[in-house]
């Protein structure tokens, strides 16, 4: 099977390379030759390359920029999906696009199932909601999987960002009132190669849940036993409101995964993902693990 990445350079485009499964030939184009952007070339590259399956791992994450350039976030989160999945089914191909818990309010009070009407509450999230429309809109029966709070080894992320801030600072202030699941780039990886067969809206993370505080306890803590960290800080709980950003953030951003994981099997908790993760920072390079 040969499987196109868009965004093969980020942390999901990444983790989909190393997770692929035997027998897939990934087609892997860097940015600079894969302008997802430009309409021509998405189709030149599609028609040149015939894949049997077409993946969109890009996408516009700069939440906040969003909100006062949300034009070019849509151009590349909604008019360029509709490029890949319009290209993806002029050769017959399937296609995935990934979305994200944004897509809703984050005022429930329990899991957001697929089929829950989306209500976004940011740019970033109308782009990516957008983005779904786009693919439906462009593919016949493409596959959209929601997720959330994805991280890996490299790259800009969450887990980077609670290391680095632990290694210079004597506390760490971190929000304690936003509830999601922390998903490992890998393990969505590996619900994409497992899912890839399907059609429809699907939701997937890791399990469990926390607040982004939990989340930073759990990072310092298993960083601390595998030496990433070398002294414990102060990691504080404070308010959403203590910490004002331009975009809406969800405060309740928990997915309900039971049909992919009636398909895949259920994921593993967030944590033991997280020990995975930092694993691999400290076996690739730990003197840049918290930089």
């Amino acid at each position: 099977m040969k499987v196109l990445v868009a965004g093969s350079g980020g942390q999901l485009g990444r983790a989909l390379a190393a997770t692929a499964p035997t027998g897939v030939t990934l087609i892997a184009p860097p940015e600079a030759e894969f302008d997802i952007c430009n309409a021509s070339e998405v189709a030149a590259v599609v028609a040149a390359t015939a894949p049997d399956l077409v993946v969109n791992a890009a996408a516009w994450t700069a939440v906040d920029k969003a909100e006062a350039e949300e034009a070019a976030a849509l151009a590349v989160n909604a008019t360029a999906v509709g490029y890949l999945a319009a290209a993806a089914a002029g050769c017959g191909a399937r296609f995935v696009q990934v979305s994200t818990d944004y897509v809703f309010d984050g005022e429930a009070c329990r899991p957001y199932a697929p089929d829950t009407p989306p209500a976004p509450a940011s740019a970033y999230g109308r782009t990516k909601l957008a983005g779904e429309f786009a693919a439906q809109a462009q593919h016949p029966a493409p596959l959209i999987i929601r997720t959330a709070w994805v991280y890996a080894a490299a790259g800009n992320n969450f887990v980077r960002t609670m290391l680095r801030l632990m290694a210079e600072r004597d506390e760490v202030r971190v929000v304690g009132d936003q509830i999601g699941t922390p998903t490992h780039a890998a393990s969505l990886a590996r619900a994409i190669w497992g899912l890839h067969s399907h059609s429809g809206v699907f939701h997937w993370t890791d399990a469990g849940v926390a607040s982004w505080h939990d989340f930073a306890v759990a990072i310092q803590d298993e960083a601390l036993a595998l030496g990433l960290l070398t002294r414990r800080v102060p990691v504080i709980p404070i308010p959403s409101s203590a910490y004002p950003t331009p975009a809406r953030r969800p405060a309740w951003s928990v997915l309900d995964k039971s049909s992919s994981w009636a398909i895949t099997g259920p994921a593993r908790h967030w944590r033991h993902e997280l020990v995975d993760c930092l694993h691999a920072m400290a076996q690739t390079d730990p003197g840049k693990a918290s930089t």
